[in-house]
């Protein structure tokens, strides 16, 4: 780590662009924090409001309290759904207890459920592409108003049970790319006659550049680094497309999950974050690395994202 004469090694450490929050995250950060300006707390937040406990943790000391379902609820507590969206059995399970319900699911996500809507109006099997399990699949299940089929691969569409001339239609989840479904369309394509999906332009801004971003990074760097949760799925993706190009890379929560071990033979390292990871977390990566290195930082050219999205009308009104 130290060169003859003591004095530490040079690491150039490249920022990705765009890295972190996305306008869905924003937004869903913000409802919770303008709930508790306008209506004190405790904010009831149903699930992780996006997939970081240092933003769960800090709303959490400002007086929101998380749960895994309504009945942890107490009646008449200002409720807040999650950027990842909720079936619509919960939505009607608030509304017969009448909670006061801010929706914090990401638009982007609203859209995917109303893409299913429609292609169930159209008389289409409907397929949806995303991780079992995952809440943001968990809701999209239970919002389109059939049964829906759910393939995380292109080898699971083999086991869909339809006519191969059955009308059918896919959506897919906001945290994977266009090029993470690409294989499991065309397998939907190759098998099935009519096949109708939502408009490339719909897939979700963010994923699909923070992972361009993060190819160009790759082309640059000896090794990568990606900020953000172990549960969550945008950020498990950046660090996947890096290894795929065969870069070493690792998701770390935060700092101190570093290992000193891996800037070995490192001359050149990137950095990005899942859209659910603050900056002030990079930031901290980028001091512990110069504890260990002498770091200079750049940032590569990437989309300009300038999305925004409304916050629900009870906290557009003024204030009673």
């Amino acid at each position: 780590m130290f060169d003859a004469d003591h004095s530490p090694v040079d690491l150039r450490v490249i920022l990705a662009s765009p890295r972190g929050f996305c306008a869905g995250v924003e937004r869903a950060i913000t409802i919770v924090e303008q709930a508790l300006e306008r209506f004190g707390a405790p904010v009831y937040v149903r699930h992780e409001i996006v997939h970081n406990a240092h933003v769960v943790n800090r709303l959490k000391a400002l007086g929101a309290v998380f749960v895994e379902e309504l009945d942890e609820i107490p009646d008449g507590a200002t409720t807040v759904f999650s950027a990842h969206g909720v079936p619509k059995a919960v939505i009607a399970a608030a509304s017969e207890r009448q909670l006061p319900v801010l929706d914090a699911t990401c638009p982007l996500v609203t859209k995917v459920h109303l893409h299913g809507a429609r292609f169930v109006r159209e008389g289409r099997q409907v397929v949806l592409i995303g991780h079992a399990g995952h809440p943001e699949v968990i809701g999209t299940l239970g919002q389109i108003p059939a049964e829906v089929a759910l393939v995380a691969t292109a080898e699971e569409v083999d086991t869909l049970p339809f006519a191969p001339d059955e009308p059918l239609a896919y959506v897919t989840q906001t945290t994977l790319s266009v090029d993470d479904t690409r294989a499991v369309i065309a397998a939907l394509h190759a098998r099935f006659s009519d096949v109708a999906g939502p408009d490339v332009s719909d897939i979700c801004y963010a994923t699909q550049n923070r992972q361009n971003a993060v190819r160009d990074l790759a082309e640059k760097v000896d090794a990568l680094i990606v900020v953000g949760a172990a549960n969550s799925s945008n950020s498990n993706r950046l660090r996947d497309v890096a290894a795929a190009l065969g870069k070493p890379a690792w998701l770390v929560s935060d700092a101190d999950a570093l290992d000193p071990a891996w800037l070995d033979g490192v001359g050149t390292l990137g950095l990005t974050a899942g859209a659910s990871a603050p900056e002030d977390l990079v930031e901290g990566v980028i001091a512990r690395l110069g504890q260990w290195r002498n770091v200079s930082v750049s940032q590569l050219d990437g989309a300009r994202e300038n999305v925004s999205f409304s916050l629900p009308a009870a906290l557009r009104r003024a204030p009673a």
